[in-house]
């Protein structure tokens, strides 16, 4: 990470502050070296009791950084970018962009032709080091896409991929975090049920989501391959698999992610 020695984030939101603290628990970057913009100066109070650079100039921050995170909402995105598009230099820096339903055409209308603009869609489990961001970029940004790649692989996993799926990725890895909490929440729920408090349930819930998920990665298997290892004939578990099934947990879950995918589409408007 010696070619980067500051980022900017601008809009220093729920993703954008996670993006942030990642970088900082990884080690990629001090706090000192990492700008957070937002219109807002009570908004960055706390952001800079905790090290961050902090300023509600937006020309500014990306004045002092060689690598520039957007992060504001799909409907802020052509006004921030009418003002300061210009101001990227195509010599120094790499624009990354984590704002859902905006295409690399929409960004590069906005900057001087030479700079570098990568798609990016992490999750909020990025401020613990576990997101999954998928990246896409131009063939002529291979290098900004390859820095790129490399920031976000320090906060977890990365997958390249066609710029036509993006929408997917936000709705299976952005929004399906959301998805996977409220599973976790109501096997916790299930566990007040039979008899645990609910401080113990989470907890048993949690952890019983965290080790099926690192089975998963650590075998690379199925999640079918796993389930048979549990199931037995006349047994407990394929009992409530069956009756899951019955009330449509899978189409439920499968349903869900289509509907946020359709609904990214929609999210950014030009004007």
């Amino acid at each position: 990470m010696s070619t980067i020695r500051s980022i900017t984030i601008i809009g220093a939101g729920n993703i954008g502050t996670a993006i942030a603290r990642g970088l900082v628990k990884s080690g990629c970057l001090s706090a000192g070296k990492i700008t957070l913009a937002r219109r807002h100066a009570d908004k960055l109070v706390d952001l800079a009791a905790e090290g961050f650079a902090t300023t509600t100039d937006n020309s500014v921050a990306i004045s002092g950084s060689d690598l520039v995170v957007l992060a504001v909402e799909p409907g802020q995105l052509d006004e921030l970018l009418q003002a300061v598009g210009g101001e990227f230099d195509p010599a120094r820096h790499t624009l990354i962009s984590v704002v859902s339903g905006a295409t690399i055409a929409d960004l590069k209308r906005h900057l001087k032709d030479g700079v570098a603009a990568v798609r990016a869609m992490p999750n909020t489990a990025i401020a613990v080091g576990e997101s999954m961001t998928c990246l896409s970029a131009a063939a002529c940004d291979a290098a900004g896409l390859n820095l790129a790649d490399q920031v976000f692989q320090t906060v977890g996993i990365t997958l390249v991929i066609d710029e036509e799926q993006m929408s997917a990725a936000t709705a299976l890895c952005a929004c399906g975090t959301a998805f996977f909490l409220r599973a976790i929440r109501a096997a916790s729920q299930g566990g007040i049920e039979i008899g645990f408090n609910a401080r113990d349930a989470l907890a048993m819930a949690a952890q019983t989501a965290k080790g099926a998920s690192s089975l998963l990665m650590a075998r690379g298997l199925h999640p079918e391959r796993e389930i048979d290892r549990v199931t037995t004939p006349r047994g407990a578990t394929i009992s409530g698999l069956n009756e899951m099934e019955h009330q449509g947990f899978s189409s439920a879950m499968i349903r869900g992610i289509t509907t946020s995918a359709d609904k990214v589409d929609r999210l950014y408007r030009k004007k």
